[in-house]
C-alpha cells in the first residue's frame, strides 16, 4: 500500500485554496436566478427580465475564470426546465453568449464596466429576441413588450452586476 505524498506547506502570502461552496457559489447564483421565473407574479405584462441570464454574464464579464466554456449548458439546460422556453434554447443562446464573449476578450486588452454593460446590452439583446423566435409564431404581436423586457434587463445589469461583485467580496474574503 503506497503512503500519500505529503502536501507542500502553503506560505503566508499563498492565496488560501477555495472550499467546494465558493467554487460552486457562481453556479448556484445562476441557478437561483433561473429559479426566479416559477415565483408566482400576477402580471399583465410579463416583463420580468432573465435574472438567471443576469447572473451568468455578470459572473463572466466580471470573471472570467469562475465558469469553463461548456458551463452555460448545463445552466441553459436549468434555465430552459424551468422558464419554460423550448428545450435547448437557453442552452445555445446562452453558448453562443459564451463564445462571443470569449472573442472580445481576445481583442480588447482591458475592460472597462461601460464597455461590459455594451456587451450584456447585445448579449440580452441577443438572446431575448431569438428566443422570442425560438418560441412565438412571427405572426404574434408580442415586439413591444419583447422591447420593455430587453429595456428593463439592460438597465437593471448594473444592479446584478454589483450584486455579483460583492458575492465574489464575500467569497474571497471566506
Amino acid at each position: 500500500m503506497k503512503r500519500p505524498q505529503p502536501q507542500p506547506r502553503r506560505g503566508p502570502f499563498d492565496p488560501a485554496p477555495a472550499g467546494k461552496l465558493s467554487r460552486a457559489l457562481p453556479a448556484l447564483t445562476v441557478m437561483l436566478g433561473s429559479l426566479v421565473t416559477i415565483w408566482p407574479v400576477i402580471a399583465t405584462i410579463p416583463v420580468l427580465p432573465p435574472i438567471g441570464l443576469l447572473m451568468l454574464l455578470g459572473w463572466r464579464l466580471m470573471r472570467s475564470d469562475n465558469f469553463h466554456i461548456w458551463a452555460a449548458l448545463p445552466l441553459g439546460l436549468f434555465d430552459d426546465l424551468l422558464s419554460g422556453q423550448p428545450l435547448g434554447s437557453s442552452m445555445l443562446l446562452w453558448m453562443l453568449c459564451f463564445f462571443a464573449i470569449d472573442l472580445i476578450e481576445q481583442r480588447l486588452m482591458f475592460r472597462d464596466f461601460w464597455q461590459d454593460w455594451a456587451i450584456a446590452s447585445g448579449a440580452i439583446a441577443f438572446c431575448l429576441i431569438m428566443g422570442r423566435l425560438f418560441a412565438t409564431p412571427i405572426i404574434a404581436h408580442v415586439d413591444t413588450v419583447l422591447l420593455m423586457q430587453a429595456a428593463i434587463t439592460i438597465m437593471l445589469f448594473p444592479v446584478v452586476a454589483r450584486l455579483c461583485a460583492w458575492l465574489d467580496g464575500k467569497r474571497e474574503g471566506a
